[in-house]
Order: C-alpha cells, then sequence, then structure tokens
C-alpha cells in the first residue's frame, strides 16, 4: 500500500532526498509554503495623477526587477495635414540620438546599459511611444533620460542625414518585401479616409526626405509635444516614486524649440470617403530561389467600423475574431485557427486561395474592418466575389458554437498578451491618453461576455450601408471596377452584376 512518507524496500539511482513522496502529500520537514495574494483591488489598479502642467503620470503595480516605463505623445502622422508629410517617420527614426544631457546615441545605450536597459520608440498613425525597460532601481535615471529624449533633442544636421538615409533605405525595403501586407494597410487606410487624418501616409515619401529639416521638426514638435498631450506611464514600479520622478524631470522643464509659441493644433474628425487605390506591379519575381513564391494579387476590402471609445467596439472585436483566417499553410500546426469563417468558408473550399485574413484597425474616432485576401492573377474576379460574399454573410445567422468560440479567443489572446510587461504599459498609456482612465483586463472580458448574436446582426447591417474601401496591388488586368464590387456589396449574396461576368 501507499502512503505518505518514505517507502521501505524500493530503492532509486537519481531520486534525491524524497525518493517515494506522492506529488499530492507535503515533503516532510519541509516548512508549509506561504502564497503571495492580491491585497485589495488598489494593488492592480491603475493609478493616474494629472500634474499642475496637465502632464498624466500612469501606472500598474507588477511584481519583478524590471519595470518599463515611456512616455506617450498624442502625435502621429494623422496630425500633419498642415505640415509636410513624414515628420513622425523621421522623428522616430531621430528618437534616443543626442540631447542636452546625452553626446550621442552611443552614450545614451551606456547608461541605460548599467541598468540592464533597452530603448525603443515607435510612431503609429495617432501616438508616438518613447519606451525604457530597465532595472526598476534605475527609475531615476530612465525618467531623466526619457525626459531629455522627448523635451531636448539636438536634431543635430549630421543625425537628421542618417536619417534621411534610413528612410530612403527602409522605402527601397518596403516596396521589395514578399509580405504585401505594411502596403495594403496604407492603401486601404488612403482608400476609406482619402487626404484626411488617419488616411494621411504613415511614411515618408521619398520627396519629401529632403524638404523636412530641423526648422520643420521645430515647429510641429512645437504644436503637438506639450505636457497636456503627453501621459508618463510606467508598469513595475510604485506610483509614488514614478510621480516624484515625474515633477522633478517633466515639471516646468523648457523644451529645445521653446515653450512661448501659441501654435494651432489640428483636431480635426476623420471624415470616411471610401474609394479605391490600385497599384500595378509585377509580383512575378518577388521572391527568387528554388521555392520562388507564386506571383499573387493583392486584394483588401474595408468598411468602416467604429472607434475604440464607442460601445460597439467590443462586438467589432468579436466579430474579427470570429472571421479570422490567415494563410494557406498553418505554421502552428494542424487545427490552428481552423475553426473561423474565413478558413472554413474561404480557405477550405477554394484551395488556389493562398490568404484570407480579417483585420480590425480602431482609433478614437473611427475604424476600418478589412479583409486582406491574395490568389493567382487570373482568380482575382472570383477572389473579390468570394470576400464581398463574406461581408454579406456576416449579416446573416451567428451560430452560439461559433459565437462563444470567438468570445473565448478573443479573452485568451487578451489575458495572453497581458501576461507581457511592455504590452501592459503600451495599454496603460493609450487608454490613458485616449480616455484619462483605463478599464482592467476583468472589466474587458466581462464586455465580451455580454456580446450577444443580435449584437454581431447590429454593428454589421450598419456597417454594410457604407461605401467600401479597395485596395489592389499586383496585376488587376481581372481586377472588377471599383462601382462593381459596391453593387456586389449592396446584392443579397454578394455576386458581382451578371453583365461584368458575361462581357468582361
Amino acid at each position: 500500500s501507499r502512503r505518505c512518507g518514505l517507502a521501505a524496500g524500493r530503492s532509486y539511482s537519481g531520486g534525491g532526498a524524497y525518493p517515494n513522496v506522492s506529488l499530492t502529500c507535503p515533503l516532510p520537514g519541509v516548512p508549509k509554503a506561504v502564497f503571495a495574494a492580491a491585497e485589495g483591488r488598489e494593488r492592480f489598479e491603475t493609478r493616474v495623477t494629472v500634474l499642475e502642467n496637465g502632464l498624466r503620470v500612469a501606472s500598474q503595480n507588477k511584481f519583478g526587477q524590471f519595470c518599463t516605463v515611456g512616455i506617450l505623445v498624442n502625435s502621429g502622422s494623422r496630425h500633419e495635414a498642415k505640415y509636410l508629410s513624414g515628420i513622425s517617420h523621421f522623428l522616430e527614426k531621430l528618437a534616443f540620438s543626442s540631447t542636452a544631457q546625452f553626446g550621442s546615441k552611443d552614450e545614451i545605450l551606456l547608461t541605460l546599459e548599467k541598468h540592464g536597459g533597452i530603448c525603443d520608440c515607435q510612431a503609429s498613425r495617432d501616438t508616438i511611444m518613447y519606451a525604457v525597460s530597465a532595472d526598476a532601481r534605475g527609475l531615476d535615471t530612465v525618467v531623466n533620460l526619457l525626459a531629455d529624449v522627448t523635451l531636448q533633442p539636438r536634431l543635430s544636421d549630421e543625425e537628421i542625414e542618417m536619417t534621411r538615409m534610413a528612410i530612403r533605405f527602409e522605402l527601397e525595403d518596403l516596396n521589395m518585401r514578399p509580405d504585401p501586407e505594411p502596403l495594403l494597410t496604407e492603401m486601404i487606410h488612403a482608400a476609406a479616409f482619402r487626404d484626411n487624418t488617419v488616411g494621411l501616409n504613415r511614411f515618408c515619401p521619398v520627396e519629401n526626405t529632403d524638404k523636412i529639416d530641423r526648422d520643420v521638426l521645430h515647429s510641429y514638435l512645437g504644436s503637438y509635444y506639450t505636457p497636456d498631450r503627453m501621459v508618463l506611464a510606467g508598469v513595475g514600479i510604485e506610483h509614488e516614486h514614478l510621480v516624484e520622478c515625474a515633477r522633478k524631470y517633466l515639471l516646468g522643464v523648457e523644451p529645445a524649440w521653446g515653450s512661448g509659441q501659441s501654435r494651432a493644433v489640428d483636431r480635426s474628425v476623420a471624415q470616411y470617403t471610401g474609394g479605391i487605390v490600385k497599384v500595378e506591379k509585377d509580383m512575378s519575381d518577388v521572391s527568387l530561389g528554388p521555392t520562388p513564391i507564386p506571383e499573387l494579387t493583392h486584394i483588401m476590402i474595408g468598411l468602416e467600423s467604429c472607434s475604440f471609445l464607442e460601445d460597439d467596439f467590443i462586438p467589432f472585436a468579436v466579430l474579427n475574431m470570429m472571421m479570422g483566417g490567415g494563410g494557406s499553410f498553418s505554421a502552428g500546426g494542424p487545427g490552428k485557427g481552423m475553426f473561423t469563417r474565413l478558413y472554413l468558408n474561404v480557405l477550405n473550399r477554394h484551395h488556389w486561395m493562398y490568404n484570407a485574413t480579417s483585420y480590425h484597425h480602431s482609433y478614437e474616432d473611427t475604424g476600418l474592418l478589412c479583409i486582406h485576401a491574395s490568389a493567382d492573377p487570373k482568380q482575382v474576379r472570383e477572389m473579390v466575389e468570394i470576400i464581398t460574399r463574406e461581408f454579406i454573410l456576416m449579416a446573416g445567422a451567428v451560430g452560439e458554437v461559433e459565437l462563444e468560440r470567438a468570445k473565448t479567443q478573443l479573452k485568451s489572446m487578451l489575458m495572453m498578451n497581458l501576461e507581457s510587461r511592455p504590452v501592459i504599459f503600451e495599454d496603460v498609456g493609450r487608454q490613458v491618453l485616449a480616455t484619462n482612465t483605463r478599464k482592467l483586463p476583468h472589466e474587458l472580458c466581462a464586455l465580451i461576455s455580454q456580446v450577444k448574436p443580435a449584437d454581431i446582426k447590429r454593428v454589421v447591417t450598419k456597417m454594410l450601408h457604407r461605401k467600401p474601401a479597395v485596395a489592389a496591388l499586383g496585376d488587376l488586368t481581372d481586377l472588377p471596377t471599383y462601382e462593381h464590387i459596391q453593387a456586389a456589396l449592396s446584392s443579397k449574396d454578394g455576386r458581382l452584376p451578371r453583365l461584368y461576368r458575361l462581357f468582361r
């Protein structure tokens, strides 16, 4: 008979001190384990403090030796309507270069290295984010560095010239990549919001690289890099310590571009226009070698969804997860995502489709739900018809099983992403920048659980009344006209008009 304790009569070669203790029994002579427990709700809430100059300081407690701290600015390519396009792209590349205190990028990296730190800057359509991950004991140094990088950059002629070269190289690389998804994302935004806000190009046009200099950058920074448009966010540190550092290094600081000038800030609201952006491109030699990627034509069709501040944002997120999709080859092994609609209805039924993926882009004042599909140029007409049909079917019946699966998948993805400290930092910073507060994961999960089939049908019906946005890249010989795609989305079955199918 088995019992807790040391069993006699059996010998093990490498069992250690307790070879026969059952895993369900505590080890004899070992003190009872004391487990960490949450000490009330305040231990996991995001705390926000607003300083006298309007700067918001937000922190999230998290156990561990390291912290992630950064400054998020309400600035991006959507604010460049009155400026040269590409300034945000320039600022992203110039980040963590020489400042008033630090003579070079190497000096900054050496300073961070003393605290095991790394730095990064990312610019998007509506936000630019300067972030550092380092040992929490170096918080004072990190906030000092972030303040200097954000408000006191030198922007030397040499650094600006190096940035021009880096951007030109990046633009060349972007056009040569086998994966056209970044290009298509730019094109679909340009089609959906023509010449306004989030429809403005996120990448610097080649012709503007020589026009952007220190004066242009200072003019832009003076308008948008103001304390009331900034959030200092931190994860893994005490809130009081972060506020203390913010007061020390970010209160009453004179920026390198001066602070006495009052400039107008672009507060334009996104205007959805719909439309089509086409780029004829030879994709036959995108990937050379023994196993080249076949020549493909890429289509992205999108419709306006909603802002992330609206209640309908959660049903749209569930809908996007329900559509799912991906490439015809699933690198995650058999069964990965094979229950989403774009797998079941598109990739599993049409072997010639190489990709069908749903994306949801959401901003403070608008959103865009789109499907990216790719296939052989000769199959473009059928591909467009299949994708438009999927949009029409969104408004049909939603099965309880598929809805529950999509909701569970969305909650799982949310919680898994929030296991990462930098992801929590970005979530805290972006939410506080937009709303001055943060919805916690359990609140979001509760909202996801409340989504019903009627909610999905309601948001889809509202979405389908909009004009479509279309982006097309590759050999477009057989691409239907924009009017035909719009007519197909307005029909009951998503089919292209009959005359087109007969005489095209």
